[in-house]
């Protein structure tokens, strides 16, 4: 049995996986989800990129896990991508589940277009140097109940902003780990272009799930036999 470690996406905590970790603990799997620094409260607008990967890192070797399957959704691909390459012989696979993936020396900001970036730099001043919350109009037509769009309102927390602006350092290429990425099609077609040049890797594979972008809340089932079978 696997040891699972999940890390969910920007302004959202461990409580995102709740349904996907009954499923694989069910299962006989341990499952350790977590809430990366800044999210649960505290001195959210200094937290910094590395601090996300430090915690990730620090949860397997705090629990001295082996055999690990990392998971990252959304905004944590960029910090799992990153401590996946520190772990060593500890790392079974990474699963990128709806994510971005990190590239050196670059930011999850980076990949944006200009004009959201302007965008994102604008919420960043309004949020005091995070990122505040969506309303529940961001979660519409994603395969969501209302029940879902509800919790990731409300539950929803400021991201710390500097996670999002300052460039991933990583200690091994992506290419070279065991991975697989999980695109979810609600939420596009097709893998953004720098996952697509990974997936040329003989390490990578790709899986394909008809559901939107937060598949923990609205296919949580599906995604365990995924995560399952890693």
């Amino acid at each position: 049995m696997g040891e699972f470690v999940l890390v969910p996406g920007a302004r959202l905590g461990g409580w995102a996986w709740d349904a996907v970790a009954e499923q694989l603990r069910s299962a006989g799997h341990a499952v350790y989800a977590v809430t990366l620094s800044g999210l649960a409260g505290g001195d959210a607008d200094v937290v910094g990129q590395q601090q996300h990967v430090d915690d990730i890192v620090s949860v397997v070797e705090g629990n001295d896990l082996y055999d690990v399957v990392l998971v990252g959704h959304s905004y944590s691909g960029i910090p799992v991508g990153q401590a996946a390459g520190r772990i060593g012989d500890r790392l079974r696979r990474v699963v990128y589940v709806d994510s971005s993936i990190p590239a050196d020396g670059l930011s999850f900001a980076d990949a944006w277009s200009p004009e959201d970036r302007v965008w994102l730099d604008e919420q960043l001043a309004e949020g005091d140097g995070t990122w505040l919350p969506a309303g529940p109009e961001y979660f519409v037509d994603q395969d969501l109940s209302a029940e879902a769009i509800n919790l990731l309102a409300t539950r929803g927390t400021p991201h710390p902003g500097l996670t999002l602006t300052q460039p991933a350092r990583l200690a091994r290429p992506i290419t070279e780990l065991p991975t697989t990425y999980i695109k979810c099609l609600m939420s596009g077609d097709t893998p953004t272009p720098d996952v697509q040049q990974a997936l040329n890797s003989p390490h990578w594979d790709l899986v394909e799930l008809q559901t939107g972008h937060w598949p923990m809340l609205s296919q949580p089932a599906e995604l365990a036999k995924l995560l399952a079978a890693s």
